[in-house]
């Protein structure tokens, strides 16, 4: 199953991306949360169980599961000449800006993870001072170095596989992000859609060389015909006018109409959605917060550029003209505020759709499921006490890579 297509929030799941949590979570510190976006460490053996029973729900719904870590070891086995080039990008990326250190840090990866899987978790896990074994009387740095120091940091929020990559239609954005810590991610999608055989051919919508940050929690497939994107704490109106104007020049794109949506700039409203997704023909899960007013830009193409037009309304008036249908939005919390803003902050509106009205969602949210249960929508219910820690739900930690047209 070459290539991309995803041209629906909830035509049936066939093929998704995900990150099994490993070791870079125990590479978490109190110190380090805030520079890393957690609010809290995950028992890193709970949620590898908890995200397995995820991969296997799905396994069980007939979704094909690949790992965003396999496929780049595929890049690398397959490529052999490009470990190196791989390996030097990394340690820079990583912020390893001197020649000694460079070529310690090269040398270590190259010389003890002979093996690319091991080579691509090890870049995940991160790089502590003591597994280095520098001499330290040649340098000034490392003598006044904590003995427990990252010298290259985690990357804790990958098995949040939606935000470094998109799928729109039948291409990808590649997603330059808001934060330094997680804009090292998108390495993986440079390569995977550079020389894996599976997605080398994919049209590229976005670099994660642009200036402007995006995120794949802002991109929603509506239809086949209209994309939905976030203006929002991670997503700046710059890329959304970068976007249109790639999608609008691809004449194998069937989007003419691309809606920005402007949600309010905080960390409990980071990402579109975080405020709604659609989990049936006629129904949506939304932030109790958004129900009122609403702006929403229309981008369409014209000429060889894009047109814009404000559009202000209810959230349910402006979806109900592009999905074609009336449509029912369904509160996260059932309306009630403490459940709401409780449930919300453990992404109880950030559901993934595999097939119109079947939702994978968090145990933990129970309040919202039985709301959910009650509108006739069959639930696929995954254990959540430490994957909610990363704040982000099940459509956060997916990257549907084919669904059925």
């Amino acid at each position: 199953m070459a290539g991309v297509n995803v041209k629906s929030e909830i035509k049936p799941l066939k093929r998704v991306l995900l990150h099994r949590p490993g070791n870079e979570l125990l590479n978490l510190t109190p110190n380090t949360l805030e520079e890393l976006l957690f609010d809290d460490i995950p028992f890193l053996k709970v949620a590898q169980e908890e995200h397995d029973a995820f991969a296997q729900a799905l396994r069980d719904n007939g979704v094909e599961v690949v790992y965003l870590e396999d496929l780049m070891t595929e890049v690398l086995d397959q490529n052999p000449d490009v470990r190196e080039t791989f390996l030097k990008q990394f340690i820079e990326e990583a912020g390893i800006r001197t020649d000694r250190y460079q070529k310690i840090i090269f040398d270590y990866l190259n010389d003890n993870y002979p093996e690319n899987k091991d080579l691509v978790l090890k870049t995940m896990e991160g790089i502590n001072l003591t597994e280095l074994h520098t001499d330290k009387s040649n340098s000034l740095v490392d003598l006044v170095s904590e003995a427990s120091k990252m010298v290259v940091a985690p990357m804790p929020n990958l098995y949040f596989t939606r935000d470094n990559f998109a799928m729109i239609g039948n291409g990808v954005s590649i997603n330059r992000m808001y934060s330094v810590t997680r804009n090292r991610e998108t390495i993986y999608g440079e390569y995977i859609f550079k020389y894996h055989p599976d997605f080398k051919d994919v049209p590229q919508y976005y670099s994660r060389y642009n200036t402007f940050h995006i995120e794949g929690g802002d991109i929603l497939n509506i239809n086949d015909h209209v994309l939905a994107v976030g203006i929002s704490q991670r997503t700046e109106p710059d890329a959304i006018d970068a976007l249109a104007h790639n999608i609008f020049n691809d004449e194998t794109s069937p989007i003419d109409t691309i809606l920005a949506f402007n949600i309010p700039n905080n960390r409990a409203m980071m990402h579109l959605d975080t405020v709604f997704t659609q989990i049936d023909t006629d129904k949506f899960t939304i932030h109790p917060g958004i129900m009122g007013p609403l702006t929403v830009f229309e981008i369409t193409p014209e000429g060889e550029g894009i047109k814009v037009k404000e559009m202000t309304g209810k959230l349910e008036d402006i979806l109900e003209k592009y999905v074609g249908m009336p449509v029912e939005l369904i509160p996260c919390g059932g309306g009630d505020r403490i459940a709401a803003e409780r449930e919300q902050w453990n992404d109880g509106s950030n559901t993934l759709c595999i097939a119109p009205g079947t939702v994978c969602v968090y145990e933990r949210n129970d309040v919202t499921n039985k709301v959910l249960e009650e509108k006739g929508i069959k639930l696929i219910v995954i254990p959540s006490a430490e994957l909610s820690r990363g704040r982000g739900g099940p459509r956060c930690m997916s990257m549907p890579i084919w669904r059925e047209d």
